[in-house]
């Protein structure tokens, strides 16, 4: 009866790190680029009073007596599904349609990855996001431009005033991993790499199985409002129902206590 304790208590806490990553799935519905989180829970080790297979005579036990001792949560695993697109008409918004990730220098010199295409021009026309972070390779955008134009493949072109004819600035690489659930989310859309997500493998939109680029468009959250509603309803019923076991061994315990001759 005080194993059922525990093991109700395991199943209340981990629903309620469900309902933390639900919370920020719902309070991230509107951020661009944003991926969804899901939890990935482990039951715990089993204590077993008869293992299977033995023999009772001469017959063989087929089943065996075993009690859990719970739940975990073991990961809280991002899903890279494609969020829908919304058009902004701002040539400087930037949607990846497929695979891959736009690369960000930060100010220690690592590189940042991130889906958020939200980008403007700083003091001197470089290509930044909204924390000022470059975009790399850096492009430079003159002054007198008056016509932007990024092809599929992360082609940048301008009109200039002084030039009516388009002018090639350079070409938007992508980035892509083996693993990225495996990538490190350190907020304000950006991630790192890690171990797990390998190291990246950069490349031209369009080519290598990577994605290509849209402009004037911006990559939605892919989290569904009505999905993690669900799956708040269901977390908060377990967690109901695991305090229900939780008061039930208590008035077990409590009935055995005052058990008298």
């Amino acid at each position: 009866m005080i194993r059922a304790l525990f093991t109700a208590a395991t199943g209340m806490q981990a629903q309620q790190l469900n309902l933390d990553v639900i919370a920020n799935n719902l309070a991230n519905v509107n951020t661009t680029g944003f991926k969804r989180s899901r939890v990935d829970f482990q039951d715990l080790l089993y204590q077993t009073m008869r293992p299977a297979g033995t023999r009772s005579g001469s017959t063989e036990i087929a089943t065996g007596v075993q009690v859990g001792h719970g739940t975990r949560p073991v990961a809280t695993q991002k899903i890279f599904a494609q969020g829908n697109f919304q058009q902004t008409e701002n040539p400087l918004d930037l949607v990846i349609e497929g695979e891959g990730f736009f690369q960000l220098a930060r100010p220690d010199g690592t590189i940042a990855y991130t889906r958020a295409g939200a980008f403007k021009r700083d003091s001197q026309g470089q290509l930044v996001n909204s924390d000022g972070l470059v975009l790399q390779p850096a492009l430079t955008i003159p002054a007198d431009a008056q016509n932007i134009s990024i092809g599929t493949d992360g082609t940048v072109s301008v009109i200039t005033a002084s030039s009516p004819n388009p002018q090639q600035l350079g070409q938007i690489q992508l980035a892509r991993f083996v693993n990225p659930a495996g990538l490190n989310a350190i907020g304000r859309n950006l991630f790192l790499t890690t171990q797990a997500s390998g190291t990246p493998t950069t490349g031209n939109a369009g080519q290598q199985g990577f994605g290509s680029v849209g402009q004037g468009f911006l990559e939605s959250s892919n989290v569904s409002v009505v999905e993690e509603m669900v799956n708040m309803i269901a977390a908060q019923r377990a967690f109901e129902v695991n305090s229900k076991a939780i008061k039930t061994a208590d008035e077990m315990l409590a009935l055995a206590n005052n058990v008298t001759r």
